[in-house]
């Protein structure tokens, strides 16, 4: 399920009313390059535990792991990322994934690792 069109409205629309599949196929973030060579394949869905590369903004070149992913909102939440209310406590930043390089894989969900083992199978073929 793809949007086709170059309205703005359409697209606000559409990821506005998308599904949790299909919001968490949004939420993919690229591969590093030596995890492409591995899985064949140039991207994943993030999830909670993944260890990323912070590649654009504020803390560019930050390697940290993440400790929440919010489909509502499209962001993703990594440990050690944070800034200061105007009351002093420290409150993370929501990061666009797009902004983001996965650089290790949680693979402790066995589902995720034989859909990684799947696509590997069928890239080498």
């Amino acid at each position: 399920m793809s949007v086709t069109s170059s309205n703005p409205r359409k697209q606000h629309k559409f990821r506005a009313i998308a599904p949790l599949n299909v919001r968490h196929k949004m939420l993919s973030s690229n591969l590093s390059k030596e995890l492409r060579e591995k899985y064949g394949r140039r991207s994943i869905p993030i999830r909670k535990g993944d260890t990323v590369k912070i590649m654009r903004g504020e803390f560019k070149g930050t390697t940290e792991t993440i400790n929440r992913v919010d489909l509502k909102n499209y962001k993703v939440y990594v440990d050690g990322i944070t800034t200061k209310k105007a009351d002093g406590t420290d409150v993370n930043i929501g990061l666009d994934p797009s902004n983001l390089q996965v650089t290790d894989l949680y693979l402790e969900d066995k589902e995720r690792r034989s859909i990684l083992e799947l696509k590997m199978k069928e890239s080498v073929k």
